[in-house]
């Protein structure tokens, strides 16, 4: 273990950053795929407490070992902002994972970061340049695109749900530019665990049912795995440049891909592919473009 560690401190910032990354991509793609696994029998809505349920227990050591540490805060409105939208747009990833292709729903959640550059503009007032304005038109056409062979069919509602979740997710991410000012990550990830658990409790009450041993064992991975790539992941943008994680952070569209046929015979379409290559290129655009201009890194916790 001391020969890895060792060998890990050796490597440069950006290839630590990429390892931390890479493992945040597969352990999202796994997760994804439970999710799907399980969505015939659980709503997005229970699945949602599990996730909670089982981030929460995984939290709970930190938070034991040091409470007044882990949940100190001088900002109680935006923490519970930043869990009522990060748990309106986990059920609504969960409903959109569970009927897309994995492919499609991934390559819809990358719009986040398109979703971010309005709301730097009118919510924290950042100057936002016409390059980055034009980037974020050509991914939501993207996105458009992407949404015209659902719009004659039954995935139309899936493909809107992902939209609006990738728009929740960019809130709770503007949330967080205001909380990293006076807060640590590990208070945000309690906050957001205490918290997201507490809400996700009511609506799952209304589709209540208890698992087989089986699916809560999956449940449980589904949970853990949730917050094995939440902390990898700011684990890895804390460790590289956002230009440079930012296209490592999309090999799970890979990962989606592959896992998708295999599992699921999912085959995405032409339009499919030209409409997340193009969110991919516009998104890497604005994040390579905001690292030049020196605006602060915050890595966006994932919500899922």
């Amino acid at each position: 273990m001391s020969t890895l560690s060792a060998a890990y401190r050796r490597l440069p910032p950006n290839a630590r950053g990429a390892l931390w990354m890479l493992l945040s991509a597969v352990a999202f793609t796994v997760m994804t795929m439970l999710i799907k696994l399980l969505g015939e029998d659980y709503p997005a809505t229970l699945q949602t407490f599990y996730r909670q349920a089982f981030g929460l227990v995984v939290m709970l050591p930190i938070i034991i070992r040091n409470p007044s540490g882990a949940l100190r805060t001088s900002r109680p409105g935006i923490l519970l902002f930043r869990a009522l939208a990060g748990t309106m747009g986990m059920i609504l990833a969960f409903y959109a994972y569970s009927k897309l292709p994995l492919a499609d729903a991934n390559a819809l959640s990358f719009t986040r970061t398109l979703w971010l550059v309005p709301l730097a503009a009118f919510v924290l007032k950042e100057a936002v340049g016409p390059r980055r304005i034009a980037a974020t038109v050509v991914g939501f056409l993207g996105a458009l695109l992407m949404l015209q062979p659902a719009a004659h069919g039954e995935m139309e509602a899936p493909v809107l749900a992902a939209l609006a979740s990738a728009l929740l997710v960019a809130l709770t991410v503007t949330g967080m530019k205001f909380m990293t000012r006076d807060h640590t990550s590990t208070t945000l990830m309690a906050w957001s665990a205490v918290l997201g658990f507490v809400l996700a409790v009511p609506p799952a009450l209304f589709v209540w049912r208890w698992p087989t041993t089986v699916d809560l064992a999956l449940l449980a991975t589904m949970g853990v795995l949730g917050t094995i790539t939440q902390w990898t992941y700011i684990k890895g943008m804390a460790e590289g440049d956002a230009a440079v994680m930012a296209p490592v952070d999309y090999t799970r569209l890979i990962f989606a891909v592959a896992l998708g046929y295999v599992l699921f015979g999912d085959i995405p379409n032409t339009l499919t592919m030209i409409g997340a290559s193009i969110i991919i290129v516009s998104t890497l655009y604005i994040t390579i473009r905001e690292s030049r201009l020196g605006v602060p890194k915050t890595p966006p916790a994932r919500t899922e």
